[in-house]
């Protein structure tokens, strides 16, 4: 069993919590980095959530993905 399965194990049930945490800290980073690095932000919140299985269906408004 690797460390993304033990994590994955951990997330299970607490998915939405997982997304809100990740969404947060990839805001603060790009908030941090005055927007300097916002794709790779992007694309790195989006990898974690796609390993992790907690990205969200998308919604109305948002960007499609590239």
């Amino acid at each position: 069993m690797g460390i993304m399965d033990k994590i994955k194990g951990l997330v299970t049930g607490h998915e939405d919590k997982v997304r809100e945490g990740v969404d947060k800290a990839a805001e603060m980073a790009d908030k941090r980095t005055g927007g300097k690095y916002g794709d790779q932000i992007r694309t790195g919140k989006e990898k974690l959530g796609e390993q992790l299985g907690t990205q969200r269906p998308p919604q109305e408004g948002d960007e499609p993905q590239r």
